[in-house]
């Protein structure tokens, strides 16, 4: 547990600072090239989910966005309960990194009833969503979760009722 709460919290403390420097650097919305014709540095204020899922939706309803953010950091906390006792290293780094995540971009919908997103990735005319710190751990860590629970033998079930 002492893993995934330092790591949980080393991803927010950089995730917080890397949204302040954009907020304090960027222009909403005008790109500042870093990679020219791949990478830029985009302010965007997201009021949905991963990859703007809701982010049409009217003022009223973007509460459900925290809701739902809510929801999901208490079904990590059941699954981090029964995985960590036997998960070893690897499972405290994925769910460090899920749960630091998860905090910071649910600090922005209470700070800014939005995600700070900065991180432009494109080639021609085709974008990636715009993405930050956060979203870069939580995509990590459950690439990490899920490969993990692929890889690990379930327990032998008896299949011969005799």
């Amino acid at each position: 547990m002492t893993l995934v709460c330092w790591l949980a919290g080393v991803i927010l403390v950089l995730d917080q600072l890397t949204k302040a420097m954009a907020l304090r650097r960027l222009a909403p919305g005008v790109p500042a090239p870093v990679l020219e014709g791949l990478f830029s540095l985009t302010l965007v204020m997201n009021p949905g989910l991963a990859f703007g899922m809701l982010s049409g939706a009217p003022d009223g309803w973007r509460w459900i966005a925290g809701v739902l953010s809510l929801v999901a950091l208490a079904i990590l906390s059941v699954i981090a309960a029964r995985l960590l006792p036997t998960g070893g290293a690897w499972t405290a780094l994925s769910l460090g990194l899920v749960f630091g995540g998860a905090a910071g971009n649910l600090i922005d919908r209470v700070r800014f009833g939005a995600v700070v997103d900065f991180l432009d990735f494109y080639w021609r005319g085709y974008h990636w969503p715009a993405f930050n710190v956060a979203d870069s751990a939580i995509t990590v860590g459950v690439a990490l979760l899920a490969l993990r629970m692929m890889l690990t033998p379930s327990p032998a079930v008896d299949r011969d009722p005799r």
